[in-house]
């Protein structure tokens, strides 16, 4: 399918992620716009945002660093509400400059999530390394690629992006330059596959891109066995920085992620716009 993205669209993403410390727009936005099933809205090549279309509709914005300040956000906002007055919006960083938009264009937040960062320890101990990553194969395109969508489906039913992922948006995330299957850990028993730990690597910061435990084997401690894993795999990569996002109000992934050092790094809120 082509790829109708605007070339200027990642300059001004680098822009806005160097001096905002985060990307503007998630990896799902990129590839449901690259495929056409959001669309983009943009003032010149100084403010864009991604579209998606519903009830209720989905909503990523950003507006050029040199450029802010001169009412752009507001009018491109205006511009997306007119064409989907029901939306979901998400604000990365939680700025003041959008939480004082959101509110007066009648958002309210409904979600939090959480940007945790811990250092990653190298390890000298090959033993060591070894026990956290037993049992762990790396992920096999086009052999795997079935049973990794079905335990992602049911780890993530009740989530809103995750849970909704299909062979098309996998096979994107396998095209990205920063995917590499070794770091797309599984984890099988008897049973089949049971969780997963995907790792992204972009940079010195390597990202918990994805988590997931099947279900049913929720009480068997594998999400400590899946972090430590994925550490000890960042730490053979030579990446010192860990990070990953998690929603607030999950109690006991916050607390199983601090218990190994990570700690606030920045903020995401989702809006809604009701109609």
């Amino acid at each position: 399918m082509r790829d109708s993205t605007p070339v200027w669209l990642d300059g001004l993403v680098t822009r806005a992620t160097r001096v905002d410390g985060q990307p503007p727009f998630s990896d799902q936005s990129r590839v449901e716009l690259r495929d056409g099933r959001r669309e983009l809205l943009a003032i010149d090549e100084d403010a864009a945002a991604i579209l998606q279309r519903g009830n209720p509709g989905e909503l990523e914005l950003v507006v050029d660093p040199a450029a802010r300040r001169r009412g752009l956000g507001r009018e491109l906002l205006t511009r997306a509400i007119e064409a989907n007055p029901s939306l979901l919006a998400w604000a990365h960083g939680d700025h003041p400059g959008a939480r004082a938009l959101a509110r007066s264009t009648g958002f309210t937040p409904i979600r939090t999530l959480l940007q945790l960062r811990a250092p990653v320890a190298a390890v000298t101990d090959t033993d060591a390394a070894s026990d956290a990553l037993a049992d762990f194969e790396p992920f096999r395109p086009g052999v795997d690629d079935a049973d990794w969508l079905t335990l992602n489906a049911a780890a993530f039913a009740g989530h809103p992006e995750q849970g909704s992922l299909t062979q098309a948006d996998l096979d994107a995330r396998m095209a990205e330059p920063w995917f590499d299957p070794e770091d797309l850990l599984l984890l099988r028993d008897r049973d089949g596959l049971a969780a997963f730990c995907w790792l992204k690597v972009e940079g010195e910061v390597g990202e918990f891109y994805v988590v997931g435990v099947d279900p049913s084997r929720q009480s068997a401690g594998l999400g400590r066995r899946l972090v430590s894993a994925g550490l000890a795999r960042l730490a053979s990569r030579g990446i010192r920085t860990a990070s990953l996002y998690v929603d607030a109000d999950n109690a006991a992934a916050v607390r199983l992620y601090r218990s190994y050092g990570f700690a606030d790094h920045t903020v995401d809120v989702q809006y809604r716009r009701e109609r």
